[in-house]
C-alpha cells in the first residue's frame, strides 16, 4: 500500500476519533482503513493504536509517529502550494547565461524595466564567451551567437547583431590602412574564438565576399578583444554596439564603412518544456519584445 496514504489515514483515524468517521473523511471503506493501519504497524513493527470497543487511543510509539505524520504531510502540503504558486505568479531564480559584450552592453540595461514588470523573479546572470549545456550546468534560458546545433533545444530567434571592422590609429599608421576587404588577407587580424576561432569575414554588401584572414591573437571575450585592438595589435571585428564609443572618440577607425558585414544571428535557447514556468515564460516573452 502507498506509505503517504496510509498516514493520511492513520492521521484520520486520530482526528476523527474512530475507523468509520475516517473512512467517510477518506471516501474509502472501513476495511480500507483498517488495512492501511494495519500495513503501518506492520513496516514498523509496532502497535499505534490501542483498539477497543467503544474508542481508539494512541501508544507511545503512536503519538511520536502521529507527530512525524502531521510535520511530514504539513511539509508535503506546503511544498505542494509554492509549486502551484510558482506556476501561476513569475517568481523565483532564473539562471541566464549570456556572452559578456552582449551582456554588459545590451542585456543589463534592460533588466531595470523587466525587474519593475516582475518584482518576484531573481536573475543569475552568468557572462562567458564559451558554449554552455543548459541541462547539465543548470540554466533557465542562454543566449547564443550562430545556427544553433543541439535540435533537442528551443530557438527565439533576436535581432542579428551588426559588426564593424576597425583598428587604432596607431595600427594603421604603422601597417597602412586597408582600402578594401581583400587586403585583410596580409594583415594581423585579431579573430574572436567562440566555438572555434572565427577567421572566415563575409561582406554582404555591396558586392558581397568571404574573406579568409589570420593574425597572432585569437581571444575568447569581446571585450578582451577590444583592448588588444586598442593597444594597436591588429584589426578586428566586434559588435557595432561595443565599438561605437571607441569609433566615435577616433580611438578607433573604421574600415570599409560602404561595406555591410554579415551581421550574428543571435538566439534565447531554453529546455522544450510543456509546462513552461511562469517567470521563464515572462523572461522570453520580455527579451523576444525588446531584442527581437
Amino acid at each position: 500500500m502507498d506509505r503517504l496514504t496510509g498516514m493520511e489515514v492513520f492521521v484520520r483515524v486520530v482526528d476523527k476519533g474512530g475507523f468509520t468517521a475516517a473512512a467517510e473523511a477518506s471516501g474509502m471503506s472501513t476495511t480500507m482503513v483498517s488495512n492501511h493501519i494495519q500495513e503501518l504497524e506492520r513496516r514498523l513493527g509496532a502497535r499505534l493504536l490501542n483498539r477497543t470497543t467503544r474508542r481508539h487511543s494512541l501508544t507511545e510509539i503512536g503519538k511520536a509517529f502521529y507527530d512525524q505524520c502531521i510535520d511530514i504531510l504539513t511539509r508535503i502540503d506546503g511544498a505542494e502550494t509554492e509549486a502551484r504558486e510558482m506556476r501561476s505568479e513569475p517568481r523565483g531564480r532564473l539562471r541566464v547565461s549570456a556572452p559578456v559584450s552582449l551582456g554588459s552592453h545590451l542585456l543589463l540595461p534592460l533588466l531595470a524595466d523587466y525587474f519593475k514588470a516582475y518584482p518576484r523573479v531573481e536573475v543569475e546572470l552568468m557572462l562567458n564567451d564559451r558554449l554552455v549545456d543548459l541541462a547539465d550546468e543548470g540554466f533557465d534560458a542562454v543566449f547564443r551567437f550562430g545556427k544553433l546545433g543541439d535540435v533537442g533545444l528551443v530557438a527565439r530567434p533576436l535581432r542579428g547583431l551588426g559588426r564593424i571592422v576597425c583598428a587604432s590609429p596607431a595600427y594603421l599608421a604603422e601597417q597602412g590602412t586597408p582600402r578594401s576587404p581583400e587586403e585583410l588577407a596580409s594583415h594581423n587580424c585579431l579573430c574572436f574564438h567562440y566555438i572555434q576561432p572565427e577567421r572566415e569575414w563575409r561582406f554582404d554588401k555591396p558586392k558581397g565576399c568571404t574573406i579568409s584572414v589570420s593574425g597572432q591573437l585569437t581571444v575568447n571575450n569581446g571585450p578582451a578583444l577590444l583592448m588588444a585592438a586598442l593597444g594597436g595589435i591588429g584589426i578586428v571585428m566586434l559588435p557595432d554596439f561595443l565599438v561605437a564609443n571607441d569609433i566615435a572618440s577616433g580611438r578607433l577607425i573604421q574600415l570599409f564603412p560602404e561595406e555591410d558585414f554579415s551581421r550574428a544571428p543571435l538566439q534565447l535557447v531554453y529546455l522544450p518544456d510543456r509546462y513552461m514556468t511562469p517567470k521563464l515564460r515572462s523572461f522570453v516573452d520580455f527579451v523576444v519584445e525588446h531584442l527581437a
